[in-house]
Formats: C-alpha cells, structure tokens, sequence
C-alpha cells in the first residue's frame, strides 16, 4: 500500500536534482558537486527499495515457516501422549 507513494516522492526528487546534475554557468561546479551524489544516492536507495527490500521479505519468510515447521515437529515428538 505504502510502496506506490513513497516510490513516486522517491523519484520525483531525483528527477529534481536533474538540473543540479547537469548545471551549466556561474557556479556549476558547486551545483554538481551537490546534486550528484545526491542524485546517485537517491538513486540507489530507490533501487534497493524496489529490488532488495522484497527479496529480503520473501527471503525472512521462508525462514520463518522453516524455523516454524522444524519447532511443531519437534514439540510433537517430546509432547507425552
């Protein structure tokens, strides 16, 4: 529910560090010297939101359930009965 708007705000920040990226004239040095890192930063941090973050959830699940599934058949064994 939360990925949409929070991918969006992530991008159009991005897209507005485009003029700082590629500034040109008086004081452009700086402007770059800014906005790229900032850019590939952002950049970067959109990626590992949309790429790693599910991957790590699908990823702790499946451990979950294992760890869940190897506890019930060890209880079961030790339940007197």
């Amino acid at each position: 529910m939360r990925f949409r708007p929070v991918m969006m705000t992530s991008f159009a920040f991005i897209l507005g560090l485009l003029p700082l990226v590629i500034a040109v004239g008086p004081s452009a040095l700086s402007r770059r010297a800014i906005g790229t890192p900032v850019f590939g930063g952002m950049l970067a941090a959109a990626l590992v939101g949309i790429f790693l973050t599910p991957m790590l959830y699908v990823v702790f699940q499946r451990l979950r359930e294992r760890a869940g599934r190897g506890k019930a058949v060890g209880e079961a064994a030790t339940r007197p009965g």
